[in-house]
């Protein structure tokens, strides 16, 4: 009996890989041919007497209301030079970029069939961390100051940011993007839904992008993603006993969802802790509940979160 079940474990697992194997090889066939415009050269590097050309050419960059001295003392100021210069010395060639965001649009086309291709431009902006990437209905805009490297000498943030100022991040910020467009907003204002939604988000990477790292896809360090794994049945005890995931105390939020650089049970296990464990777990039962139900990724997206809970039969690891 023993050997009859090991057989069929392998036969499953093999299986499996057979089918994921198929769908890649179908991915990879997908014609997609990223036309990428670095927006940071043009800029930078177009004289001051043509300014109106490039205003022209790209009006989304030049909201109203400014006046155009604005814009020409960006171009010759020296810190915004150098800045530019930096990312000129880590962008040289852009095509590693290009060719990793092609994977992820194919990827897109796939299972989204009726999206249409962004054009992709590159752009030195105003570091806010908070839109590294942006995905509209035709652009894609990169921010590529924001990926210079954790240690760079520029950045002047907190270390849990920095960590994913690294160019292996733009792939999975672009999907975040991206994953808003698909993904309906939460309406609830419980924790639970909260993290399901985050869950939506990180499962959309496992399909999205699927040579990435579980790390990479949420953002933490390999330490980091390991502390959650070895403490998943503790922090889901901690979230039962607590009464929290039905609560709609929005303090939880960023407690235990939004970027921060551990999470906050009040215990001593704080300092130890990643933030967003609230999304990690979210991303687990999201998990299960797709391996327990043979639902589509457009299904997943849609559904209610109380309901993906129930029907995803979630036990943490011990």
């Amino acid at each position: 009996m023993k050997i009859d079940l090991l057989s069929l474990v392998f036969c499953l697992f093999f299986l499996s890989c057979d089918k994921k194997s198929k769908v890649e090889n179908t991915i990879a066939a997908i014609p997609v041919q990223v036309k990428l415009e670095r927006f940071d050269k043009i800029f930078f590097e177009t004289p001051p007497k043509d300014l109106e050309k490039i205003k022209n050419e790209f009006p989304f960059f030049f909201p109203p209301g400014n006046d155009n001295s604005v814009w020409l003392n960006k171009m010759q100021d020296p810190i915004w030079r150098e800045l530019y210069t930096e990312v000129q010395k880590k962008y040289a060639d852009i095509e590693p970029v290009k060719e990793e965001l092609e994977g992820v649009l194919k990827h897109i086309k796939y299972y989204f069939p009726e999206t249409k291709i962004p054009k992709v431009i590159t752009v030195i902006a105003e570091m806010d961390y908070n839109n590294k990437a942006i995905y509209a209905d035709s652009l894609v805009i990169i921010s590529l100051e924001l990926y210079l490297g954790k240690d760079h000498k520029f950045y002047q943030f907190p270390n849990y940011l920095k960590q994913n100022f690294e160019q292996r991040q733009i792939a999975p910020d672009v999907v975040s993007s991206f994953s808003t467009r698909k993904i309906p907003p939460v309406l609830d204002k419980d924790l639970l839904s909260q993290m399901i939604y985050c869950g939506k988000q990180l499962y959309l990477k496992d399909l999205l992008l699927p040579k990435y790292t579980e790390a990479e896809k949420i953002g933490y360090t390999p330490e980091q993603l390991v502390w959650c794994q070895e403490n998943e049945s503790y922090m889901w005890r901690y979230f039962i006993e607590k009464e929290l995931l039905y609560s709609n105390d929005q303090k939880l939020i960023p407690r235990f969802i939004n970027p921060a650089p551990f999470s906050k049970f009040y215990l001593e296990i704080d300092n130890e802790s990643p933030g967003r464990v609230g999304a990690w777990i979210g991303w687990q039962i999201v998990r299960s509940y797709m391996n327990n139900k043979d639902a589509g990724i457009a299904d997943l997206l849609k559904k209610d979160a109380k309901e993906i809970f129930k029907q995803s039969k979630y036990k943490p690891k011990k």
